[in-house]
Parts: structure tokens; C-alpha cells; sequence
């Protein structure tokens, strides 16, 4: 028994003077822990125990931006009068984007890519390699943003902390490419399950949506990740802090449907949700103004908008509690409309002014210098719309609608169709309510939406540019592949070259010394004119009665096609196969020769980076 302990003494003293040999001098005492763990654990234990770990941090870094946002808003909305209320609406939703603009200039110098494309970015272009700053900046700027009042939501940046936790704690570990992106994905999945107390809607919002053509076939670590951040979001934030529901009605197929046209509503809205962001983007991108200024115009229109609309004010979703619980009228009492007769009409006109200009909102909040995501936002959009056509229903004459089921499967569909993720929401909904009994509804509405939002644009409006642009991954597997291959890396600089004032036999002595087999033919100025493959050279090579004597201008062919730089591999592939040959020149916009590139070549690094994600 000595022996075998002063044995693994041993290894532990080996294993410390290498880790030490690696240039870590300072290490912290926990880092050499799991440093000789990852030596002694087989790979699966490794990745469980890095999912817990991740999880819990990435989880923790959850409950702390919502307990310091719910704080905020505790404050402003509860401990002041209304009276005095309208200034903090005037005020503070105004600095909160102009500080938050000033941190990222100040403290982060100006770096501000947000969202989950920020996330599907880094995997796709960046190796799963996330900067360390984003392990913190998120929530800082987020927590400035939405604490004080920005019409967005905290699971974005909570997601794309998570993600920055995993990707980090995979580098510091030396974990490869498949190992780092999955534990990238389950620290956003445990900082989802952190915001919703939902541990499945993790999961699913990490295959759904960060994991898409990525193949995996262990998922453990996504799972216990979930778990642990879900149950520190249980453990240690306030009942009235969760996203939880516990008032709904049982499902009857009668009402289904309700839940049929509210699918096709929630679809609609999501589209012009969608819309009504692209356009304030490309507004806000317009402006000939400083990034300050910017920030200070947005601030003015969110201000004057939750002034008049107070549930527009943060995420809102004690908003939609209130809906399910029939408190509207205290939402109203809040506002200028309180002053107006409230009936029937008012609190429809009412709800139908605030969805309207919620998604103005939201996008004036994140496009103008906040950081906030468009979770909050959809969802309370959806819950408004489902109250809404719930009133409508009962207005017209309709009895026993399910006003609560309705707004349940309002906030799904509309998050469905505005995040393209229906397994997402409809998994968020059935563990926030305990209403796993309305699977049916939740589907019908989700996928309805869903459906609707995919007519429209087959890939999120939010990241088409990316998707187009070959910058983010699809489920399409082969084209993700060759997206992530580098044109650079194929152009063979070292290509044999001979001037047009040469005549064929100087090419024969080329031919003869080398050991290519394609040339090409360019001026004194490096442009090119032709170029020439051995098949073109080998009739004239044992033709003695051919005179070599003249120029090869007169034997040189025009290439079938020519090749850029910023040509992408799929394209490269596809003017491959259209011209029918295994090698092209590159040229510049100058038409300067730069090189060859082989169709052969781009083939095999593909085989090999299909080896590497299928291992």
C-alpha cells in the first residue's frame, strides 16, 4: 500500500515539474488539481467532471445578473411613487444605454459583438475559442442595460458568459476543437437553465441552436451542465426572481382551435418582430453619428416609449405574471391610461400599442449600444398577444376561454418563431409552468409558428448575413466543412512561372528541372496571360520537326476560369466541376499572378476534416 502511494506521489511531483516546464509558473493551486486529473481520468470522466464545474460557474454567473437586475428594477418599480416613477422612466432607460456604450468604449475598447451569433461565430470561425473578457463583459454591460430598464433580455448575454466559461476553461485544459465546443455549449446550456429554471429548455436551446452542424454523440456533460445551473438558479434566487407560473387551466381538446389560429398569429407577429428589427438596424447603422451619439438618440426614443408604455420598461415579465393571474388593471393603473376610462376596449387598445412598439424597443435597446438578447422580449410579446387574443375571443362572445393556457402558449409560439427554436420554447413553457399536460398546445402553436417564420426565410432573418457570408454553421454538415477551409491555405505560392518573351524550349528546360505540372505564362509586370499543363507540352516535347525555338505565346492556352482570394472553397469546388480541370490560377483584382490552386488539395484537407469531427 506504501508503495503504491509513494508511487502516485511520484506521478503528482511529474506531473507538476512538466506543468511547471510549460510556462504556467503562478498556477493556481486548483488548476494543477485538474491539470493531473485530465492525466489520470479517461477522457468521459474528464468531460462529466468539466461539465459540473462549467455549469455551476457558468450557472452562478447567471444568478448573479438576475438577482442584481431584479434588484434594480425592485427598486424603481416597487419603493417609488408613480409620480416620481416617470422621471426614472425618463432617466433611466436613457444612461442605462449611454453607460453601457461608454463601458465598452472605455472598458472594452469598443469590442461589442453580441448575441448568439456571437456564439455560432466562435465555433464556426474561431476554433470554439471565446476571448476571456466575454466571461465577464456580458454581464456587466447587460446588467447595466436591462437593470436599468432596456427593453431586452438577459439570456443572450448569460449564454454567450456561459459559453465563454466553457470555451476558456477547454483552452486552459489544452481540450481539442469537438471537447471545447461542447463544453462552449454546455456552459450557455447552464446559463439558460440558470435564467429559466429549466434544465431540458438548455439542452434543447444548445442542439437547437448552437450545436446545429455539429455532429455529437456524447452529451453527458450538456445534461449535468443543465442540472447544476438550474439548480443553483433554484437554490439560491428568490421565488418571485424565477420564471415561474403556477396558475393554468387543464388541456380540452375543445379549445384546440384557439390554439390553431394563435399559431398562426404568434407566426405573424414573429415575422414582424423580425421585420421591424432589421429595419431599426439598418436605421441605427445609417445615422452619420458617433457610436455616443447613437447611444444617446436610442436612449431618447426607449425613454419616451416606456414613459408611455411602463411594461415596456425591462423584460416585463412581471408583466406577463400579472396576465396570468387577471391583474391587468394594475398594469393599466400604471400608466397614462389610467386616466382614461378603462373598459374593455382601453386595455385591448392598450396591449395592442405595446406589442406594436415592443419590438421598436427591443431593437432600439440592442442596436443603439445595449446588450440585451431578444429571449425577454419574445417572450413577453407572446404572452401579451396570447392575453390579448384571449380578450378578443371573450369580446366577441366566446365562453370558457383558456386565458392563461393562451398566454402559455403565446410566449412559446412567439419565441419560436422569432428564434426559430420551437423545441426550445416549447420544453422553456411546459417546465415553467409545470404544464407538461400542454404539450399538445404548446406544439401546435410552436411548430405553427415555426413553420410560418421558416416560409418566410428559411434561416433566422438575425443570422442570414452570417449564414450567407459562410461565417456560422447550418445543418447543412458538408457545406459547414468546407466553410471552415481557407482559401489562402490551398494557393500554391511556390508555382513555376515562365515570362511570355521565353521561347518553348527555355519551357522544355523548366519542365525538365521541375516538378510541376501546369504553368502559368505572365508579363514583366507578373500579370497573367496563359497558362500551360504538361498535356498541353507533351505533343510539342517529342515532336522533333516542332521548331522550339519560338515563343511560347504561340502553344499558351487561356485558363477556363480563374480563381480570386476571396473566393470561398465551395465556390472554388463548384467552378471545379463546372470547367471539368484539377488546377486554376489565382489572380488579384490587378490580374497578378499569385498562384495555382488543386482541386486535389482542397479535397483532401476536407477528407481529413470530416475525420476529425466524425472521430
Amino acid at each position: 500500500m506504501k508503495i503504491h502511494n509513494k508511487k502516485k506521489y511520484l506521478s503528482f511531483l511529474k506531473f507538476k515539474r512538466d506543468f511547471q516546464k510549460y510556462g504556467l509558473e503562478k498556477a493556481r493551486s486548483y488548476e494543477l488539481i485538474l491539470h493531473w486529473l485530465n492525466n489520470r481520468l479517461s477522457r468521459n470522466q474528464f468531460l462529466v467532471l468539466s461539465g459540473i464545474l462549467v455549469g455551476c460557474t457558468a450557472g452562478l454567473a447567471g444568478v448573479i445578473l438576475k438577482t442584481l437586475v431584479h434588484n434594480i428594477h425592485y427598486f424603481i418599480t416597487n419603493k417609488v411613487h408613480f409620480e416620481y416613477q416617470i422621471l426614472f422612466y425618463i432617466v433611466f432607460p436613457f444612461l442605462g444605454i449611454v453607460l453601457t456604450t461608454m463601458i465598452v468604449l472605455t472598458l472594452f475598447k469598443g469590442q461589442d459583438r453580441k448575441g448568439i451569433g456571437a456564439i455560432l461565430y466562435e465555433i464556426a470561425q474561431n476554433s470554439s475559442i471565446v476571448a476571456s473578457v466575454k466571461m465577464y463583459s456580458q454581464v456587466i454591460q447587460s446588467a447595466v442595460t436591462v437593470g436599468l430598464g432596456g427593453s431586452a433580455g438577459l439570456e443572450s448575454p448569460i449564454a454567450v458568459t456561459g459559453a465563454a466559461i466553457g470555451s476558456n476553461y477547454a483552452q486552459t485544459y489544452r481540450l481539442n476543437y469537438k471537447e471545447r465546443t461542447l463544453l462552449l455549449a454546455a456552459g450557455a446550456t447552464a446559463g439558460i437553465a440558470s435564467a429559466f429554471n429549466a434544465p431540458i429548455a438548455g439542452i434543447m436551446f444548445a442542439f437547437e441552436i448552437l450545436l446545429t452542424g455539429v455532429v455529437f454523440t456524447d452529451f453527458i456533460p450538456l445534461v449535468v451542465a443543465a442540472v447544476c445551473g438550474s439548480l443553483l438558479s433554484r437554490i439560491l434566487l428568490q421565488e418571485d426572481v424565477l420564471f415561474r407560473f403556477y396558475t393554468r387551466d387543464a388541456f380540452n381538446y375543445k379549445n384546440v382551435p384557439y390554439y390553431l389560429i394563435l399559431g398562426i398569429v404568434t407566426g405573424l407577429y414573429a415575422r414582424y418582430f423580425v421585420i421591424i428589427s432589421q429595419k431599426v438596424e439598418h436605421f441605427i447603422k445609417g445615422l452619420q453619428l458617433s457610436r455616443m451619439r447613437k447611444a444617446m438618440f436610442g436612449g431618447a426614443v426607449l425613454s419616451l416609449l416606456c414613459v408611455l408604455f411602463p411594461p415596456l420598461f425591462g423584460e416585463g415579465y412581471e408583466t406577463v405574471k400579472a396576465f396570468t393571474n387577471g391583474d391587468t388593471h394594475s398594469i393599466i393603473e400604471n400608466s397614462f391610461f389610467r386616466y382614461f376610462e378603462i373598459g374593455e376596449w382601453t386595455i385591448i387598445i392598450f396591449l395592442v400599442l405595446i406589442l406594436l412598439l415592443k419590438a421598436f424597443a427591443t431593437s432600439f435597446t440592442i442596436f443603439s449600444g445595449g446588450n440585451g438578447g431578444n429571449f425577454a422580449p419574445s417572450l413577453f410579446a407572446g404572452g401579451t398577444l396570447g392575453y390579448l387574443f384571449a380578450l378578443v375571443c371573450q369580446h366577441i362572445g366566446f365562453e370558457d376561454v383558456p386565458v392563461t393556457n393562451l398566454v402559455l402558449v403565446g410566449m412559446a409560439g412567439a419565441m419560436s418563431g422569432v428564434l426559430y427554436a420551437p423545441l426550445t420554447a416549447i420544453f422553456l413553457i411546459a417546465e415553467s409552468s409545470f404544464g407538461y399536460d400542454l404539450f399538445i398546445p404548446l406544439m401546435i402553436v410552436s411548430v405553427m409558428s415555426y413553420l410560418i417564420a421558416k416560409w418566410f426565410s428559411p434561416i433566422s432573418p438575425e443570422l442570414k448575413s452570417l449564414a450567407d457570408e459562410g461565417k456560422i454553421f447550418t445543418n447543412k454538415h458538408d457545406k459547414n466543412l468546407l466553410f471552415a477551409l481557407r482559401t489562402d491555405d490551398f494557393i500554391d505560392k511556390y508555382s513555376q512561372t515562365i515570362p511570355e518573351s521565353s521561347s518553348v524550349s527555355e519551357l522544355f528546360e523548366l519542365v525538365k528541372n521541375g516538378n510541376k505540372n501546369i504553368f502559368a505564362i505572365v508579363d514583366e509586370n507578373r500579370k497573367l496571360k496563359g497558362v500551360l499543363t504538361l498535356d498541353d507540352i507533351r505533343p510539342y516535347l517529342f515532336n522533333k520537326e516542332f521548331d522550339a525555338s519560338q515563343s511560347v505565346i504561340n502553344i499558351m492556352k487561356a485558363p477556363p476560369a480563374v480563381l480570386h482570394p476571396e473566393n470561398r472553397p465551395l465556390d472554388i469546388l463548384q467552378t471545379f466541376d463546372d470547367t471539368g480541370v484539377w488546377n486554376l490560377p489565382v489572380v488579384n483584382e490587378n490580374n497578378d499572378f499569385i498562384g495555382f490552386i488543386s482541386k486535389s488539395s482542397i479535397l483532401m484537407s476536407y477528407r481529413q476534416l470530416l475525420k476529425e469531427y466524425s472521430d
